[in-house]
């Protein structure tokens, strides 16, 4: 692999900062939020999320309109990797990818292993998921203690997670399909890529306006609204040009950057975390699938990443980026065992209507992403030195 030798560029730099700020707000909301949900306000609280608007409570707006605008995000800053990033090199993206292959293939086993043929097997996507902020919050507390390569990879390493989340979404959790809805949405998509490629507009406007159509024709759909986020990240133009202020893309993403890291993230956290914690709290975390949630997160996470790449830098496929040892990497997947914000969004989608079985995943998610956050900062603070190397101390790229 190309070795990473340059220090953070200004829109990686403000990316992670507003994540390590993010990943604390969100952190107080969950915190306000379980605290409100086991109080004399419980009721009230836990009734507003369920009020109706248009066809849709509360809660729904937030997980299938504000986090259509997350995976918009997302798609956008999926683009902007894959064209002028990390993962515009293919050897550079090839690490990135092995990681997140084996930190979503082994999660995903565990829990199937423990919950084959049981109604919960189809929660075996809650453990597959990495929450970007809180993972880059952590790392944000080592400082200059951990390599700049780790931030990056690490990065890296969860964008593709939340691709393989989405197309994980868009596969397995569509309850039923409306083929026309669909087919109308792919259309509004494939109209947008030819006013992109052909009729080369660059106004944001129309886009925006064919996004909406696209959303409400996927909700209809069965096909889970938030992929059309991502859809029309990839409908948007964007410019090759590094750091083009003029890009389409390269202005949505800097619009919606601080909006989501704020807002919407922290308003999911609060909609999403009002959790009862009943006198069987304890009881609920032995079911297995429970125990298959927090190993998946706890174990096989950093297991999975580890050995995906292991293999790659083995096979001479891959190699470690600057300043990167066995220790980062191992320490990288404790910290995407930090699921969170997309494995409680799994939850409500693959258990839809069971309050009590989400309420205990979302109680094991809790406790799973709390327990590898602090192990992976412990870790890393322990063995996550070699960051500092001078310019004579690197190896020459290949």
């Amino acid at each position: 692999m190309v070795n990473i030798q340059s220090p953070l560029s200004a829109t990686f730099e403000r990316f992670f900062n507003s994540e390590k700020s993010s990943g604390i707000l969100i952190l107080l909301c969950t915190l306000v939020s379980l605290a409100i949900a086991n109080s004399p306000f419980s009721e009230p609280y836990l009734h507003f999320w369920h009020l109706q608007i248009l066809g849709l409570s509360v809660e729904q707006w937030v997980n299938d309109g504000l986090m259509a605008i997350f995976f918009l995000f997302i798609g956008l800053e999926l683009e902007r990797e894959l064209y002028s990033g990390e993962l515009s090199d293919f050897r550079n993206a090839l690490l990135p990818i092995f990681a997140a292959a084996g930190g979503i293939a082994l999660p995903a086993l565990i829990h199937f292993g423990l919950n084959m043929g049981m109604p919960t097997q189809v929660g075996m996507g809650i453990p597959m998921a990495t929450d970007i902020a809180f993972a880059l919050g952590v790392l944000a507390l080592l400082g200059g203690r951990v390599p700049v390569s780790l931030k990056i990879f690490l990065t890296a390493l969860a964008v593709m997670d939340d691709l393989g989340a989405i197309i994980v979404i868009a596969v397995f959790y569509t309850k039923s399909l409306s083929t026309a809805h669909l087919m109308a949405a792919i259309g509004v998509f494939f109209l947008m890529v030819l006013m992109n490629r052909t009729l080369r507009i660059i106004a944001l406007l129309p886009y925006l306006i064919g996004g909406a159509i696209m959303w409400y024709m996927m909700l209809k759909s069965g096909v889970h609204a938030t992929i059309a986020g991502v859809m029309l990240a990839f409908a948007i133009p964007y410019s090759i040009k590094q750091e083009d202020r003029e890009s389409p893309s390269h202005k949505l993403e800097h619009l919606l950057h601080k909006p989501i890291a704020f807002f919407v993230l922290p308003i999911f956290a609060l909609a999403n975390t009002g959790i009862v914690i009943g006198s069987s709290w304890a009881e609920d975390l032995s079911s297995a699938n429970s125990i298959g949630i927090v190993s998946g997160l706890v174990i096989g996470k950093p297991l999975g990443i580890t050995l995906l790449v292991f293999i790659a830098v083995l096979l001479g496929i891959c190699r470690l980026p600057f300043g990167m040892n066995w220790k980062h990497v191992f320490g990288a997947g404790l910290l995407g065992g930090i699921g969170f914000t997309m494995s409680i969004f799994i939850t409500n989608l693959a258990f839809t209507g069971e309050a009590e079985l989400i309420n205990a995943s979302k109680i094991a998610i809790l406790l799973a992403s709390v327990t590898a956050g602090s192990i992976g900062f412990l870790w890393l603070t322990l063995f996550g030195g070699n960051a500092n190397l001078s310019s004579k101390q690197r190896d020459p790229a290949p």
